[in-house]
């Protein structure tokens, strides 16, 4: 398995130089390719494929003899990452999203990120040695003796708001997945997210808003500064205190995304983890709206503030491939809305938070959609077996019983760090009642 490290590195003078001038010729070079396919499509009607223009590089080298200083990997891979961007276009485009666009030109103050791709590298007695030409300055970075790697792949150098990053893309060995016939499935949701097990036992996890927390002082500072002259010194001031905040609320929800998908994976017995196969950019879209009913928002805010969903699901997987346990994304159509007890479908807004369906069933939505996808994982997969004795278990907590519509979301213990707990929908959900127990 692949992953990936972030560590900072801190270069002097003369080692900043050579990484701008590094990426100055790859920026240079991003744009000559981009120059080149837009003129050769217009003017002729043909696309310059990436293998065209990576055999050209020899004769820019010949022409321009300061690229032959750069390491030819950095060079292949800028263009290869052009490729991608147009691949990623055409993608979008066949897809009708009008929100499409070709790749740009760089500019002057881009700094553009570095790749040594399989060679040009080397990690040995903690630091980090990359190649370059460019003067006997050798490009030599300390990394932190915590970092324990295994085969490395990669090694890429890119500058983020001023800091000096690079990434370690190395492999990591996993343990083997083992079915244990045990399942959890989890309904992924803005406030929290709610799970079933095989057992009939629920979970609710609730979500930290931490985006709610800083959104009023960014909403203040940003105004404070648009009434400020830009490239005025308090312009400046306040616009250098508006990226602090934003940096660090995206920091704090990433680092609770972290924990809370760790306690997950570590706490369930389940070794199969199902979760709805979300679409993040659908979900933050507006519906069209109809001749009796006005449209409908998308989640715009909700779900971009809160770290992406998208982002979350990575970080479950990947965490369970590490101690051997899957996690399986099915559809969740429908999941909401269709009672988990006779199966038919309501009309839920999002305001409506409570199924009541003629059957009797009064159930919260989320909690009815987690049932719904482990009860179609398991039938989709011929799991009779564990179906019955889901529904079985089902049936001994009295999922027909009226639920309390004012049972709230169970809190996370100790401020952001994440805990979590088990509950049955028929017991009393006040946290003092809770048992914190792996489920």
């Amino acid at each position: 398995m692949k992953l990936t490290q972030k560590i900072r590195i801190f270069p002097d003078s003369e080692q900043e130089e050579i990484l701008w001038n590094i990426s100055e010729k790859c920026r240079l070079l991003y744009n000559f390719a981009l120059t080149e396919r837009i003129d050769s499509w217009k003017n002729k009607g043909e696309y310059v494929s990436y293998f065209k223009q990576q055999n050209d590089l020899p004769i820019i080298k010949k022409k321009y003899p300061e690229y032959r200083w750069v390491y030819s990997k950095v060079l292949q891979y800028t263009l290869r990452t052009l490729d991608a961007d147009y691949h990623s276009f055409f993608s979008l485009f066949k897809k009708g999203d009008k929100s499409a666009r070709p790749p740009k030109f760089k500019g002057k103050k881009y700094f553009t990120t570095m790749v040594y791709n399989q060679s040009g590298f080397k990690l040995k007695d903690g630091y980090v040695f990359l190649s370059h030409k460019y003067n006997k300055t050798p490009l030599k970075f300390k990394i932190s003796n915590k970092f324990k790697f295994g085969k490395v792949y990669q090694v890429s150098v890119f500058k983020k708001e001023g800091k000096f990053f690079i990434c370690v893309t190395y492999d990591r060995q996993v343990k083997d997945y083992v079915d244990n016939k045990k399942y959890q499935a989890f309904d992924l949701g803005i406030m929290k997210h709610t799970g079933v097990n095989l057992d009939g036992k629920f979970i609710e996890l609730k979500n930290s808003r931490v985006d709610k927390y800083w959104q009023k002082r960014v909403q203040e500072i940003q105004s404070r500064r648009d009434h400020c002259i830009k490239g005025s010194n308090k312009y400046n001031k306040l616009n250098k205190n508006l990226i602090r905040m934003k940096r660090k609320c995206a920091n704090q929800l990433k680092d609770f995304q972290h924990k809370l998908s760790k306690k997950i994976i570590d706490n369930t017995k389940a070794n199969t983890v199902i979760i709805g196969d979300l679409s993040i950019k659908d979900m933050s879209k507006k519906k069209k709206g109809k001749s009796n009913h006005k449209g409908i928002r998308g989640l715009n805010r909700a779900i971009q503030n809160t770290g992406t969903l998208g982002r979350f699901v990575r970080f479950l997987t990947y965490k369970a491939e590490l101690i051997g346990k899957r996690v399986i994304e099915i559809s969740e159509k429908d999941t909401s809305k269709t009672c988990c007890v006779c199966g038919k479908k309501h009309e839920m807004p999002l305001y409506k938070r409570i199924i009541k369906c003629d059957c009797g069933n009064h159930i919260d939505r989320d909690i009815n959609s987690s049932i719904n996808i482990m009860s179609r994982f398991l039938s989709q997969n011929a799991k009779w077996t564990g179906y019955q004795l889901f529904a079985d278990n089902l049936r001994q907590t009295g999922l027909s019983i009226k639920i309390d519509t004012r049972r709230k979301p169970l809190a996370l213990a100790g401020g952001s760090s994440p805990t979590l707990y088990y509950v049955n929908i028929d017991e009393d959900s006040s946290l003092k009642s809770l048992n914190q127990k792996t489920f």
